[in-house]
């Protein structure tokens, strides 16, 4: 376009929330609404409750299946989901379309790479927490960008793994700063109720879109994309 502008491109804690701040109240903040009050909804049926009292009972036998069905929901379903949330976060943050069909787009071409890059996830940061938690919290940080290669770049699981640990070495303590700052946001939102907080996980959403934009940016000179910076050309 035109009028476009095109931003030199820093990776910041700060900028990505600015950025990502202006970015929600354009055109796309009904679609963006309407995709994290999805996403809450149905993450919502993730837990079951029980009470177990020292004897085996009937009602451990109908808990079991309700525990199968949360494992299943959680590795199976929910991460597609997510990921797609991810994904349509990014495409606003591009200025292109904000297409709701997104969030359930990982199903139909990229279903088994988003649940097995969620699995592999998984397991490298439980093993890094069980190696006295800060290894988990590095690992967790340098692979917080697989769910956005998976949808954006096509990634094959362990290549996605691969090149988030690549894009963020250097980073890893501005992810932290992120991750920190998402926290206190979060709870900023909290305070002021159920629309605040849905606000801020827009807002959380947007910062780490684009972050992560500003990522590939820095490490490929062809990369087009309009992202925010410092200075602007």
């Amino acid at each position: 376009m035109e009028n476009e502008k095109y931003y030199n491109v820093i990776p910041s804690v700060g900028g990505s929330f600015s950025f990502g701040w202006r970015k929600i109240f354009e055109i796309s903040f009904l679609p963006l609404l309407l995709a994290v009050i999805i996403v809450g909804i149905l993450n919502g049926p993730v837990g079951a409750n029980g009470r177990f009292d020292g004897d085996f009972n009937f009602n451990m036998l109908l808990l079991f299946p309700l525990v199968i069905f949360g494992l299943a929901y959680n590795f199976m379903f929910l991460p597609v989901i997510k990921y797609g949330e991810n994904y349509l976060f990014l495409k606003v943050m591009r200025d292109e379309e904000a297409d709701l069909k997104l969030l359930f787009d990982g199903f139909k071409t990229k279903y088994l790479n988003i649940v097995l890059a969620n699995l592999i996830v998984f397991a490298l940061v439980m093993i890094g927490f069980m190696m006295l938690i800060i290894p988990g919290i590095i690992i967790w940080c340098r692979l917080s960008f697989v769910s956005y290669l998976i949808m954006d770049k096509d990634l094959e699981p362990m290549k996605a793994v691969e090149k988030s640990w690549e894009l963020t070495r250097g980073h890893g303590w501005q992810v932290f700063g992120l991750a920190i700052t998402s926290f206190f946001v979060f709870i900023g939102g909290v305070i002021v109720l159920i629309f605040g907080a849905i606000i801020s996980i827009m807002w959380i959403h947007s910062a780490y879109a684009t972050f992560y934009q500003g990522l590939l940016n820095e490490n490929d000179d062809n990369n087009p994309i309009p992202i925010l910076g410092v200075n602007e050309n």
